[in-house]
């Protein structure tokens, strides 16, 4: 080919690229026909927008919201990609809480989102909302998303497991207490009283958080080797390790149905969106399960926790931002709407006058009676503010482990030398994040 003189794969490059070029042009990418567009990841959530959307669409004749469902593994890396290239970028988007503050990364002015705080203060959505929802969608003093919900963590347990030997949940008020029941409940290989993970910082966390520390501080900064932590994770380490362990895990799904209805665990901890997995995926223990706030740390303080979260965000490619904020209230607002939701996920919504609906106190036959709606409610206004950054993912890898360097300790050397050890630990991993922080000022 020694007319073309760079070669047969230039060539080859050339032609595809030529073809390529062709192909778009002959193809071109039709224009969007909706007024708005709406990305969601979750399919509970995909679903009851569709029953809401049409409301919203009469409200405003002309206008049409098209929604994609876009998987959570994905979503995140579409987006960013779609922000880089300034192509297919949504008017809305909901974004799952350990993925949110990543898009808050470099100069204020450079953020993909809207900043709406002045629109939160304005209409009164700071005092309405919990206020602790706004913490994890927040970057240097501005918040760049709505909360959807507030997911408050309670424990599920075997009520007729307790009763049959004569346990009152209602007497277990401390994480003492629990110990102490667990202790008489645990049958090692047979019997844990609660599911807690040995391996990854997933539950680790909702301890963290309970106590009211995290992976950083409002400003940013790495704190999980802070004492509050330190002293979580030697609270927390026997309840998973060592001979006197009451806490296993088995993982989910089938297995997890058999542990539990065959009760080799006893506990889970529940954050409201998990009830209604429990519901669908044991729902043979119906009627013998009920729910129990989290033992305090100490007596008469927090009873929960927070674990996961949602935010629903609008881009600054969306042409019509009033439009589309009136869009995010009609979603996250709407009392009936809310009500409707919840009987259908049972999440308590960051609203507050949401939770004086009626179908907050419905007694649930699966719960035992309970109204759990009520019982989440009451806990919601105590659940604790989880602060983010760019970093929240790896910083929950590098806890996980340190988590799992510790239980090794501990199942080897027991109690001797332990509390140095998760100092040290723990500090090694924060400042592997800190050290990553530092090397990346956006």
């Amino acid at each position: 080919m020694r007319w073309f003189p760079f070669g047969r794969a230039a060539f080859a490059m050339l032609v595809l690229a030529l073809g390529a070029g062709a192909w778009l042009s002959a193809h071109p990418v039709p224009r969007r026909s909706a007024t708005l567009t709406l990305w969601v990841f979750a399919r509970s959530h995909y679903d009851a927008y569709l029953k809401a959307i049409p409301s919203f669409e009469a409200k405003h004749p002309g206008v049409r919201v098209q929604m994609q469902l876009v998987s959570n593994a994905s979503l995140a890396a579409r987006l960013q990609a779609a922000f880089l290239a300034d192509v297919d970028v949504p008017d809305l988007v909901e974004v799952e809480i350990s993925s949110a503050g990543a898009f808050f990364r470099g100069p204020l002015e450079d953020v993909g989102f809207v900043d709406l705080t002045d629109r939160i203060r304005r209409s009164g959505l700071w005092e309405a909302m919990v206020a602790s929802r706004f913490a994890p969608y927040t970057s240097r003093g501005r918040i760049f998303g709505l909360p959807h919900d507030v997911h408050p963590v309670m424990i599920a347990y075997r009520r007729d497991v307790f009763e049959r030997e004569g346990v009152d949940a209602h007497q277990i008020r401390t994480w003492e207490d629990f110990v102490r029941v667990g202790r008489q409940l645990t049958i090692p290989g047979k019997r844990y009283m609660i599911e807690l993970a040995d391996t990854h910082s997933g539950d680790l966390e909702t301890f963290l958080f309970q106590r009211g520390g995290g992976y950083f501080d409002a400003q940013g900064h790495c704190i999980f080797d802070n004492e509050t932590a330190v002293q979580t994770v030697l609270f927390y380490v026997p309840l998973v390790a060592g001979p006197r362990r009451i806490g296993n895990t088995l993982g989910g799904g089938q297995i997890l149905t058999q542990a539990v209805e065959q009760e080799y665990l006893l506990c889970l901890l529940t954050p409201d969106w998990r009830s209604r997995v429990l519901e669908t995926d044991i729902p043979r223990m119906a009627g013998k399960m009920a729910l129990m706030p989290l033992p305090a740390v100490r007596p008469g303080e927090r009873r929960t926790s927070t674990r996961g979260g949602t935010m629903l965000g609008i881009t600054k490619r969306c042409q019509n931002p009033d439009l589309a904020w009136e869009l995010a209230l009609h979603l996250y607002l709407d009392r009936t709407e809310l009500a409707e939701r919840f009987r259908e996920s049972n999440i308590l919504p960051a609203m507050r006058a949401a939770w004086d609906h009626p179908s907050y106190d419905e007694p649930r036959a699966y719960w035992s009676g309970q109204p759990i709606g009520r019982l989440y409610a009451e806990l919601a206004p105590q659940v604790p503010p989880q602060y983010t950054s760019p970093f929240v993912i790896v910083a929950k890898s590098k806890l996980g482990e340190a988590l799992t360097a510790c239980v090794q300790y501990y199942n080897t050397r027991g109690e001797a030398g332990f509390e140095a050890y998760v100092r040290a630990r723990l500090k090694k991993s924060a400042d592997e994040v800190r050290r990553l922080i530092a090397r990346n000022p956006y």
